[in-house]
């Protein structure tokens, strides 16, 4: 594995397209002003060791170095091995309901993007926890199954979007019960399921699920987005419309979620336009009993930036005995002259 241990010091980078341009400028401005001793031809026949080209290539190898002690200085390691560490933690399976009533506008821009922008900083707020996601419309998937790489984690969810389930609608019960099923055997008694929806729930019994995840020591904390009054749903700019001609709003359905809430020991949040609500249930879920988790990750990085630095000055020593002109005894030498 691959990290700058100081990676402020990337910053630097900027200065190299400022070194270019200032660079240009020098070329074209001293360019302008032999061009005004005369034609340029005659010129150079006046300075026949002159040598443009070297003094080109020795800003290149000049920029180079400046490139390789920027990087140095950002301290690049390489993970020496892997080896086991052991975490004291919760494991927490996010529930993300993808379905096409998640685009309603009631929550701007939409209550999906509302909700992935909520779910990546309650992700970055997490230490020791482990965190799986399953998304659900009509059918529930395992999106990302339990780990503590939360730089994965974080991709997965700025993926998420309504095709990823085929099946449209939201079945509760089924997200229910495939996160259930996604938990580790490492954790019975330290699972949590945050599960994210409009609530409207089709032709299933997700109390029945919430029973089944209370039994498999399971506690589900629900958070309603989106508003009892509800909103249309648009998708490509055009509003959905039933069979009927008539426009489809998608409303909040919150007694359900508080249910399943109740049932299982969890709590009830509903989302506002100012919070989603999960810093919240994160507490909550920081008062859980901790479990121990063993899992594998990179350790004893080694500092890789002396060879950065090694380089840098092997060119610098290049570029400081280059000459600016050409040399006139290397250049009567000729090893293809018969």
């Amino acid at each position: 594995m691959f990290r700058f241990a100081q990676p402020e010091y990337l910053w630097l980078l900027i200065l190299l397209p400022v070194v270019i341009a200032v660079y240009w400028w020098y070329r074209r401005a001293r360019n302008r002003r032999l061009a005004r001793f005369g034609d340029p031809e005659t010129i150079r026949q006046l300075m026949p060791e002159a040598s443009p080209k070297r003094v080109r290539n020795k800003f290149i190898l000049t920029a180079i170095a400046l490139l390789l002690m920027i990087l140095a200085l950002g301290q690049p390691q390489f993970g020496a091995k892997l080896h086991e560490v052991t975490r004291k933690g919760v494991e927490i399976m996010l529930a993300v309901d993808v379905s096409n009533s998640m685009l309603a506008e009631d929550f701007a821009p939409n209550r999906l993007e509302r909700t992935k922008n909520a779910v990546n900083r309650l992700i970055e707020q997490l230490d020791k926890d482990r965190v799986g996601m399953v998304v659900f419309a009509g059918d529930a998937y395992i999106q990302l199954p339990i780990t503590s790489d939360y730089i994965s984690a974080k991709s997965f969810v700025n993926g998420l979007n309504p095709n990823m389930v085929p099946v449209q609608g939201t079945s509760l019960a089924q997200a229910l019960e495939v996160a259930t099923r996604s938990f580790s055997d490492q954790s019975r008694q330290s699972r949590a399921i945050i599960l994210i929806t409009d609530g409207e729930s089709h032709d299933d019994d997700p109390i029945a699920a919430a029973q089944l995840a209370k039994e498999q020591g399971v506690v589900v904390y629900t958070v309603g987005i989106g508003t009892p009054e509800g909103a249309p749903i648009t998708i490509g700019g055009e509003t959905i419309k039933d069979e009927n001609g008539q426009m489809v709003v998608s409303k909040l359905d919150e007694q359900t979620l508080q249910q399943i809430a109740v049932l299982t020991g969890g709590s009830y949040v509903r989302a506002t336009d100012m919070q989603i609500g999960l810093n919240e249930i994160l507490k909550q879920i920081d008062r859980m009993e901790k479990k121990e988790f063993s899992s594998m990750a990179f350790s004893e990085y080694n500092d890789q930036f002396h060879y950065l630095l090694a380089c840098a000055l092997v060119l610098l020593l290049v570029e400081f005995t280059m000459l600016d002109r050409k040399n006139r005894w290397l250049s009567r030498i000729s090893i293809f002259k018969s």
